[in-house]
């Protein structure tokens, strides 16, 4: 009898864990609005009851127990690794990662702006491809987010390349120039609030921190999406617009990146 207990309690327990690591995964990943759902919502909530631990920690977890200190490509591929392999998180990932990166090694910036920190992964993916004497500012309105942020770039070793500033970027931008002593932006990548790209894109205009060839890249403008970013720069006469295709991080889902030249 208790065999036969012991043995329908193992088999439950091993289609439990086939369907929440393998089978609805699996399912959700070319549905925008599954895939979300699942990962965003119902596994962050299950794990975080479960460990007693947010995702940003454990992420960081995964860096400092399987990334090289002072190696920024380590780092790199802990967290694509952690996220592939045992939790999904929203950074922008490596298939579009590579695109981040070739933009950035076209611009070459000597000041470059991200607005969404998260927990550090694009920031260091940014910074490691700056020229000698370049620096990052990157806002993060979340103190979680940021306080792991921070360990995780000062495991890269790019710490004296970055900025991290915390509080809402509607109040950040306005203070660049004063708090960093600088004229205008060479590259900002907007990784935040979807419904803040169009707020902060005109604020940086406002505040005059895009100069003629400012270089805009915007994530995630299919999925979760940003229409009205996109029709703000495809039908601005002040930007000249292309669309990289690509995926949802770490997901079969459409997504792309969206870079804009600023004409002046």
């Amino acid at each position: 009898m208790l065999l036969t207990i012991l043995a329908v309690f193992g088999g439950a327990v091993a289609v439990l864990y086939a369907l929440f690591y393998w089978l609805i995964p699996a399912a959700v990943q070319r549905n925008a609005r599954l895939a979300l759902l699942w990962h965003d919502v119902f596994v962050e909530r299950f794990l975080n009851s479960l460990t007693g631990s947010s995702r940003p920690q454990r992420l960081l977890k995964a860096v400092q127990r399987n990334a090289a200190k002072g190696d920024p490509q380590s780092v790199i591929s802990a967290i694509d690794y952690f996220c592939r392999h045992s939790e999904w998180a929203m950074n922008v990932g490596d298939e579009k990662g590579s695109i981040l990166d070739s933009v950035v090694s076209e611009v070459s910036p000597t000041t470059a702006l991200e607005l969404g920190t998260y927990c550090g992964y694009s920031t260091v993916r940014i910074a490691r491809l700056l020229p000698p004497g370049a620096s990052l500012i990157t806002l993060e309105f979340n103190p979680d987010y940021a306080a792991v942020a921070r360990q995780v770039i000062a495991h890269s070793g790019l710490q004296d390349k970055i900025h991290l500033v915390e509080g809402p970027s509607g109040d950040s931008i306005p203070k660049l120039k004063e708090r960093f002593g600088i004229t205008s932006l060479d590259f900002v990548f907007l990784d935040h609030w979807k419904d803040r790209y169009v707020p902060d894109t005109k604020l940086l205009e406002e505040c005059g921190l895009l100069r003629k060839g400012s270089v805009l890249l915007a994530d995630n403008v299919i999925c979760p999406g940003a229409p009205e970013y996109l029709d703000y720069v495809r039908n601005n006469p002040r930007y000249e617009s292309r669309y990289f295709q690509s995926h949802l991080e770490y997901t079969n889902v459409e997504d792309g990146l969206e870079k804009s030249v600023f004409l002046g």
